[in-house]
């Protein structure tokens, strides 16, 4: 990737995270509901038993509403939590209303590292994936770290489905891309489903 693509990806990232940050707490609300009940409704969702997905910070949209609604359809809840021992990637731990969640080093509410909490990504149905930008393609632009790309670079060989969530507004028309970039098979946002793979 060449330092002009660089610099427009980080542009671009300080542009949407402005955009979403800027939504007001009523947007945010209902953006939160709108999609939880898409996302309940969504064939994948509704068969899975095992679901990762995240707890939100810079303006993503919350997922609180949708991690809700999971729990009282006694599915499994997981998040991210940072490996403690391979920097940039990710270890996905059982999470519930009794857990006592603990800051990361990114400053990202976490369950507290316990082996007998922890999920493997073939044990899991479906990754709700976070994401800074995505485009019609099925690109998606995230905060830099590369954690969900070395998460997701054997999706299809895990049977572990992701699908990317995000405001409306987190949408462009084309990316700048690198060649470790792994491209969604869907984005869910509170007005659509986009979607580039057949597994839906």
């Amino acid at each position: 990737m060449s330092a002009i693509d660089y610099s427009e990806r980080q542009l671009l990232r300080q542009h949407i995270r402005h955009l979403r940050r800027h939504l007001t707490p009523e947007q945010q609300s209902e953006a939160a509901e709108q999609l939880a009940e898409h996302a309940i409704n969504l064939a994948p969702v509704s068969a899975a038993q095992s679901i990762a997905l995240f707890l939100s910070t810079d303006g993503e949209i919350n997922t609180r509403p949708l991690i809700a609604r999971l729990w009282q359809q006694k599915k499994a809840v997981y998040l991210p939590v940072l490996h403690p021992f391979a920097p940039g990637n990710l270890l996905f731990l059982r999470y519930t209303p009794e857990t006592q969640l603990v800051m990361n080093k990114l400053r990202i509410p976490e369950p507290p590292l316990d082996i007998t909490q922890m999920t493997t990504l073939d044990r899991l149905d479906v990754m709700l994936v976070p994401l800074v930008a995505f485009d019609e393609s099925g690109q998606r632009l995230g905060m830099g770290g590369g954690f969900y790309d070395r998460t997701l670079q054997n999706w299809q060989r895990h049977g572990c489905l992701p699908i990317g969530i995000a405001h409306d507004c987190q949408r462009v028309e084309a990316l700048p891309t690198a060649a470790w970039d792994i491209p969604l098979p869907a984005v869910l946002t509170p007005a659509k489903l986009w979607q580039w793979d057949a597994s839906f």
